[in-house]
């Protein structure tokens, strides 16, 4: 009978307003979560219950990574205790289905912007953000839009709630010969992951006209580099890539004259301390970004533009800044590849990478790597402090803001960080945080070195090195650790202070720690939280991430912390 439970207490309840109930503790929920995860974004994690909820952008990634919304159904009815609501049924139908109603095409020198459907080409062509940008019409079907209108129409089609499929192609960029190595250096051989492979050759899609653009999603430690050297060799044409800062453009620069058949007068490095360019240049953010003062124009954009290219790699593209985004709109024509653990922006921008980058062309989840063996076995445990009797007076008059801070810097969590340490004596331990005033009493507490934002370029890698080679075994670091940072033998993270309830940073934080180790080795991940403040309230938006990505996450009290626990 309808509304009635099925037999086989299933472990999915869609509710009539787009929301998803998955029941943790059903045998099936892990088969669950990589389904939702395809068409559905989570809200909340609590103990029995994770909430979903179905989004216009969420359905149309699914759209555009291949999976229909008859796929989608069935899928979702499999696993529901009760009937999916028509509503959200027609919901999933009309929304999945938008996706390649309208479609951009190049014409002689204009774009073309069509639709087999008359009425929403239509309805488009009158709306206030589309009119200006129509030419004329060229049948009932076809308008006419100029060609540097590209990214500005995908962009407002897409919060029309009409994502167009650009089919417009890409000029062909600068020539450039590139192999894959089979043996490094070193002498062992070298050789792509599947995944890696599928998640190229899903970017790249035979080189046809809705290939060159879209944003890949996987785990750090997943080997996203080597998967855009792949899309490199694919291309054959020069390439600019933009990394996080000046460390991660040095792994790729690495990365590329270790893997590629490339030398290094075809790799260049575009910064803050080197402004050359090549057929391969690796540039940072923060040269795109800067402005000088007092000025509105920012003079390293133009490096997007000056030279042929036919590939951008945007290296953690949920960072991409905001200026650009501006200037890469108006570069539609050269093929994008987004590369991301996580999807999440924090300033809301999602629909703007999907427009401008391109929609999600493949996502594998990190327990699917990570039961293939591929990242490390992650524990993930958070343990809660208290505030002293002094701080709790200083807490309860506090501005809101600085409640914040005091929370995050509580005395207690520093004997914390000492007793896993101590611990964790035989592995590599990275000490995380946002504050440096408690980050340098912590180093200056355990005698090891503390990498910030104010140390040299130069000397934040020999310690690096240090630390790969063993002869450094603690780290305390700052944010400048959170992004592209190949440490590949820390086991262990202890985070004592973030970005209040940042998924991005914490996706970021826990790859730091999620190389394969040797013989099975977990890798711990610890977050410090002082309990029934702010810090407590951050916790919990943070551990939506975790759970996400279907991590068990354990709370204990400071005092119970056991060898048992830990190991």
């Amino acid at each position: 009978m309808k509304g009635e439970a099925n037999l086989d207490n299933l472990p999915v309840i869609v509710q009539m307003d787009g929301t998803i109930l998955l029941d943790v503790h059903h045998e099936k929920t892990e088969e669950a979560r990589i389904i939702l995860a395809k068409f559905a974004e989570l809200e909340k994690s609590p103990d029995h219950f994770h909430t979903y909820r179905v989004t216009s952008l969420s359905l149309w990634n699914a759209a555009s990574a291949g999976h229909d919304s008859q796929e989608i159904l069935r899928e979702l009815r499999a696993l529901s205790r009760y009937e999916v609501p028509a509503t959200i049924q027609r919901l999933i139908v009309e929304t999945m289905d938008r996706y390649g109603l309208l479609e951009l095409h190049k014409g002689e020198n204009s774009l073309v912007l069509s639709s087999k459907d008359y009425l929403v080409l239509q309805e488009v062509i009158h709306h206030k953000s589309i009119a200006p940008l129509v030419r004329k019409m060229i049948t009932q079907n076809e308008v006419e839009v100029p060609l540097l209108s590209r990214g500005t129409i995908k962009v407002a089609l897409t919060k029309m709630g009409y994502p167009v499929k650009d089919m417009a192609g890409y000029a062909e960029g600068e020539p450039m010969a590139l192999m894959l190595k089979t043996r490094l250096p070193s002498g062992k051989s070298f050789a792509l992951r599947d995944y890696q492979i599928q998640a190229a050759e899903a970017f790249h899609q035979g080189g046809g006209l809705s290939g060159g653009s879209g944003v890949l999603t996987l785990p750090c430690g997943a080997g996203k580099t080597i998967i855009g050297l792949k899309a490199m060799e694919l291309l054959q044409m020069s390439t600019l890539i933009l990394a996080a800062n000046v460390t991660a453009a040095r792994q790729w620069m690495k990365e590329i004259l270790e893997k590629t058949t490339l030398d290094a007068s075809q790799v260049a490095e575009y910064s803050g301390e080197s402004k050359a360019t090549a057929p391969v240049t690796v540039a940072t953010y923060q040269i795109m970004s800067y402005r000088p003062r007092g000025q509105d124009h920012f003079p390293h954009l133009s490096l997007l533009q000056d030279r042929n290219w036919g590939l951008i790699i945007y290296d953690e593209v949920h960072l991409l800044p905001a200026p650009v985004f501006r200037i890469t709109a108006e570069i539609q024509a050269k093929r994008r590849l987004g590369l991301t653990a996580t999807l999440i922006r924090e300033d809301g921008r999602e629909e703007e990478v999907f427009s401008l980058i391109g929609p999600k062309k493949y996502d594998v989840p990190w327990k699917v790597l990570e039961s293939q063996g591929w990242i490390a076995t992650a524990v993930c445990t958070e343990v809660r402090v208290q505030l002293s009797d002094l701080e709790r007076r200083i807490y309860a008059t506090a501005e809101l803001r600085e409640k914040a801070h005091i929370a995050a810097v509580a005395a207690e969590k520093e004997d914390v960080v000492e007793e896993l340490v101590k611990r964790h004596s035989n592995e590599s331990v990275l000490i995380i945080g946002q504050y440096l005033e408690q980050l340098e009493r912590i180093a200056n507490r355990l005698c090891v070195p503390l990498i910030s934002g104010a140390m040299k370029t130069r000397e934040r890698d020999v310690l690096y090195d240090q630390f790969r080679s063993g002869e450094a075994r603690v780290l305390v670091v700052s944010k400048v650790a959170n992004f592209s940072v190949d440490l590949p033998d820390a086991s262990v993270a202890i985070q004592v202070s973030g970005t209040y309830g940042s998924r991005q940073e914490e996706a970021q934080r826990l790859g730091r720690i999620m190389r394969p180790k040797q013989e099975g080795q977990l890798a711990h991940f610890y977050t410090i939280v002082t309990r029934e403040t702010k810090d407590q309230d951050f916790a919990l938006s943070r551990q939506r991430f975790l759970t996400e990505q279907g991590y068990q996450y354990d709370i204990v009290d400071a005092p119970e912390l056991s060898v048992e626990e830990v190991h």
